[in-house]
């Protein structure tokens, strides 16, 4: 019961750091793996659209050889999949070993975070995606996408205005997130999209 208690505690505590915070370092201890409770604390961050970035803590005390990075890596996109977007850091904080990439990583995502694309650049982006990939189409009706707009920062927030949402299909929402990003610096921050 008292490790429920603190199980509560501890997660009510992170609700109110997420809210307080405009970036949130994940902290992975590198010598335990992720845990269920650090993918708590992301799922929080990213359930509340906070620019985020993954530091794995301790990299000093693991046995490598040429894949562990790639693979502990992929441990961590695989645990963390519905976060592609945040960058992760192996540092040190006994050694010092890149902490010193820290604090400009945190800089860089908090300004992708608040960055702000004007409409008109907004809707030739959508022109050229629609040309590249046809929206979908559902019973002879087709998808037309008027334009998108963005209608807020931290997290940047896009509207897009269509004739009918439901043929709106997940997939080519994540495509046109996937088109964003690339054209735009969103790395550490995720993107709300407004059908």
């Amino acid at each position: 019961k008292i490790n429920d208690n603190i199980e509560k505690y501890s997660v009510l505590r992170a609700h109110m750091a997420v809210e307080r915070a405009d970036v949130c370092l994940i902290m992975i201890d590198a010598s335990v793996g992720i845990t269920e409770q650090d993918e708590k604390i992301a799922g929080i961050a990213h359930d509340s659209g906070k620019a985020s970035i993954i530091v794995v803590n301790k990299w000093d005390s693991i046995e490598k050889d040429n894949s562990t990075t790639n693979e502990f890596t992929d441990k961590i996109r695989t645990a963390l999949a519905y976060m592609p977007y945040a960058p992760i850091l192996f540092v040190s904080a006994k050694t010092g070993q890149r902490v010193e990439k820290l604090f400009p990583l945190i800089n860089e995502v908090y300004a992708n975070s608040g960055r702000r694309i004007t409409t008109g650049v907004l809707n030739d982006l959508l022109n050229e995606a629609t040309n590249r990939v046809q929206p979908p189409s559902d019973r002879g009706r087709r998808l037309k996408i008027y334009y998108m707009t963005q209608t807020g920062v931290n997290p940047p927030n896009f509207v897009v205005f269509v004739n009918s949402a439901e043929l709106f299909h997940f997939s080519y929402r994540r495509y046109l997130e996937n088109c964003l990003r690339e054209t735009f610096d969103f790395t550490g921050t995720p993107i709300k999209m407004t059908v």
